[in-house]
């Protein structure tokens, strides 16, 4: 699954393509990826525009130039979209009718999810309903999610596409979610508000390079019409007090689990977990309540600096990683731990070791983490 730096990465870049582009067409191949009525989701994205891109942790906000009231019949597929460690989203169907509008698109990659933003540089008759014609050269590609080889871009759509967005100039966007955990779904200013309360505090970050207007956040660029989705609405902020009071409540929890919980701490995920915790010389499968003062200290300091720098480096790539300009992100060569098991330690030599907590291969050296 993409963590914050490379949803981070992947929403700086996509604003660079999207923002105020008129959508011309928008094809569902795949139902259940979207958590609205496909009509309905359909009617009120075409000859819409997307004028910003957010992120709350790991969820993107994309606010919606003309909000648009849908309609909410029951189906068969009610439900709740959420992966281990997500916040639940729920589905709007649930509530019945609403007449409330719509004014933003929430999108989350879950575990296999992909953008793929294609633009050809010269014109060319190319249907993106399904012909499956190779694209070769001539053409802007940025991508980012889950892992897609030179040839799964070359014959888009493919049987991993589940939406796709034609923009009035030309350009192509392409959802595609192998494992189908990803989802897009029309939200109402209110369901924003409520799916962001879901997630607990941001680690501050110390972006590379702002995008946008004026002294705007990176955190909060775009241009035109903005939905709510700021992230100190989301609750309290990421203060050494709240991050410590977590380990009073949760004592008999694995410090892997808590770390991960998206609820307490917005953004953290599987790899950089494992970093943080070397980094704090912790072991992550230690339970919460033996963790002293002084490690959540360190452990506190250690998790916007390993954010930081991997977004820095656009992220880290393994089987599931490109960020939006098709580019590999190149953190790995600055891991410690994850994905090293075997390996020796790049500071003292011990053999990394591997073994599962909170459901997730879990990497540590035994001796720098205690």
């Amino acid at each position: 699954m993409p963590e914050l730096p490379e949803v981070e990465t992947i929403r700086q870049d996509l604003l660079k393509k999207l923002i105020n582009k008129k959508i011309a067409r928008v094809v569902v191949y795949k139902p259940m990826s979207v958590a609205n009525q496909k009509a309905a989701f359909i009617k009120a994205l075409q000859d819409n525009a997307i004028t910003n891109i957010e992120r709350r942790g790991k969820l993107l906000v994309w606010s919606l130039k003309f909000p648009t009231v849908i309609p909410s019949e029951p189906r068969g597929d009610e439900g709740s979209l959420s992966v281990v460690g997500e916040p639940e989203i729920s589905h709007p169907l649930r509530r019945g009718i609403r007449n409330d509008k719509s004014v933003a698109l929430l999108v989350h990659l879950k575990m296999t999810g992909q953008l793929i933003y294609i633009k050809m540089s010269f014109p060319r008759k190319r249907e993106s309903s399904g012909d499956g014609s190779p694209i070769k050269s001539g053409m802007t590609v940025v991508a980012g999610g889950h892992k897609l080889s030179e040839k799964d871009i070359d014959t888009l759509p493919n049987k991993w596409t589940r939406i796709v967005f034609v923009f009035a100039d030309g350009g192509e966007l392409f959802f595609n979610d192998l494992r189908l955990f990803g989802y897009m779904k029309l939200a109402t200013q209110s369901e924003v508000d409520a799916a962001l309360k879901k997630y607990g505090p941001e680690p501050p970050l110390t972006l590379p390079s702002p995008v946008g207007r004026g002294g705007d956040s990176p955190l909060l660029a775009g241009e035109g019409r903005r939905v709510r989705s700021r992230s100190q609405d989301a609750g309290k902020d990421f203060t050494l007090s709240y991050f410590s009071s977590l380990f009073k409540k949760r004592k008999n929890t694995n410090l892997k689990a808590l770390l991960l919980n998206q609820e307490l701490i917005a953004g953290l995920g599987n790899i950089y977990v494992d970093e943080v915790c070397f980094v704090a010389g912790v072991k992550p499968t230690r339970r919460v309540g033996s963790i002293t003062k002084a490690e959540q200290q360190k452990l506190f300091h250690a998790i916007p600096k390993i954010l930081t720098e991997a977004l820095k480096h656009r992220g880290t790539t393994f089987r599931n990683f490109l960020d939006s300009s098709g580019k590999k992100g190149n953190y790995t060569d600055f891991l410690m731990v994850y994905d090293r098991d075997g390996q020796p330690c790049k500071r003292c030599g011990k053999i990394i070791l591997k073994t599962k907590a909170a459901g997730r291969g879990t990497h540590f050296c035994p001796k720098c983490q205690k």
